[in-house]
C-alpha cells in the first residue's frame, strides 16, 4: 500500500457543511481517503460511487462493549453498516473503537476485534476489508530511543497478534504537537514541524532522525516487533497540527506540520525506509462543539464555510 492521503471528517459542530459538499470537497482537493468517526447513514449515502477510501469507526466504547458480547450484534452490525453500502462505498477498514482506556480496553477489545472480524469473513467481506482499532500514544511505553517502544499493556501485544493473523493494519493517532507542548524544553519546534536543523541518534541502533514523527512511528514497529507481530502494518489514523487556541497552535506551524506530513510519508521511516504510510490528517474542518481546550476546535484544515484555514497541496 502506498501512501495514501486521507483526511478525518469529524462532525463536531452546529455549522459544517452538508456531507454531500464535504465529499464534493473531498474530490476537488484531490483528498481520496476519508475517516468517519460512526457510520454516519447520510455521510455513507454521499460516498456512494465517489472513489473515496473509507475508514469507518464503529462509534463509542458502548458501541465495542456490544460488538465484544454479541457475535450475532457483531453480524447485523456488519450488514447495516457495511454490506448495506459496500461496494459503491469503498470501505477499507472498520475501525473496533477510538483511542479506548486501556481498563475499558483490556476485557473488551480483542473480542470486539474478532466478532467483527468473523463477521466480516462470513460476509464474504474478509479479504477485502480489515477490523482493526486506533489507539493513542499512550498504549506504548520506553519510547525514547524509538528502538526501545513496546506495549504498555499486555492486551495490545494480543491485539498485535491478532492483526498479524489476518492482514489487518494497526491504527494510531501520532501527534508531535502534543509531545512538543509538553516538553518544549527538550523538543526543537523544528524537529516536531518537518523542518531542518535537528537530528536525533537512536543509539539502540544507530538510526538517525530528522523529524519526530518518524521517531514516533518507529516507537510503534518497535513495539509491534517485540509484540511478535513485525508484519503488521502501521496506518497513521490521524495526525495534525492545530492554528489557533494554544501554545505554538498558528497558522504557519500548522502549515509547516501538515504539508511536511504529506510530503514525508511517502518515503517510509528510517526502521521502514521503504514502507510509505497510509496517513489520515486531522481533521476535515474546524469543530466549533468539541470539548476541550480550544485547540481542539481548530485542527481543520478548512473553515465551515469549506475555505482553506492555509494552503495544503495533496498529491495527484
Amino acid at each position: 500500500m502506498g501512501a495514501v492521503h486521507g483526511v478525518c471528517y469529524g462532525m463536531v459542530g452546529d455549522n459544517l457543511p452538508s456531507r454531500g459538499d464535504v465529499v464534493r470537497l473531498c474530490k476537488s482537493r484531490n483528498i481520496l481517503a476519508m475517516r468517519i468517526y460512526n457510520p454516519d447513514q447520510e455521510a455513507l449515502a454521499a460516498l456512494r460511487g465517489s472513489g473515496i477510501g473509507v475508514t469507518l469507526d464503529v462509534g463509542g466504547v458502548d458501541e465495542v462493549r456490544r460488538l465484544a458480547a454479541d457475535a450475532s450484534y457483531a453480524a447485523s452490525w456488519v450488514r447495516s453498516n457495511v454490506q448495506a453500502y459496500y461496494p459503491d462505498v469503498i470501505i477499507r477498514y472498520v475501525v473496533v473503537g477510538n483511542e479506548i482506556p486501556a481498563a475499558d480496553a483490556s476485557p473488551i477489545l480483542l473480542p470486539a476485534i474478532r466478532n467483527v472480524n468473523a463477521a466480516l469473513s462470513a460476509a464474504g467481506l474478509g479479504s477485502s476489508i480489515k477490523a482493526s482499532t486506533a489507539v493513542q500514544f499512550d498504549v506504548f511505553t520506553n519510547s525514547f530511543p524509538p528502538s526501545s517502544g513496546v506495549f504498555a499493556q499486555p492486551y495490545m501485544a494480543d491485539v498485535a497478534r491478532l492483526l498479524a493473523s489476518t492482514g489487518a493494519p494497526l491504527l494510531v493517532n501520532v501527534y508531535p504537537y502534543f509531545a512538543y507542548r509538553d516538553n518544549p524544553r527538550d523538543i526543537q519546534l523544528n524537529y516536531a514541524t518537518f523542518q531542518p536543523g535537528t537530528t536525533v541518534r537512536d543509539d539502540g541502533n544507530g538510526l538517525v532522525y530528522t523529524n519526530l514523527f518518524d521517531a514516533m512511528v518507529d516507537v510503534v514497529y518497535a513495539a509491534l516487533e517485540k509484540a511478535g507481530a513485525p508484519g503488521v502494518r502501521v496506518v497513521v489514523s490521524e495526525s495534525g497540527w492545530p492554528s489557533a487556541g494554544g501554545f505554538a497552535a498558528t497558522v504557519e506551524n500548522a502549515r509547516k506540520y501538515n504539508q511536511g506530513l504529506i510530503d514525508n510519508v511517502v518515503t517510509g521511516t528510517p526502521r521502514r525506509p521503504t514502507a510509505a504510510i497510509e496517513t489520515y490528517l486531522f481533521a476535515m474542518f474546524n469543530e466549533n462543539s468539541k470539548p476541550g481546550d480550544a485547540t481542539e476546535r481548530n485542527f481543520g484544515l478548512f473553515y465551515p464555510n469549506m475555505q482553506p484555514v492555509y494552503p495544503v497541496t495533496f498529491p495527484n
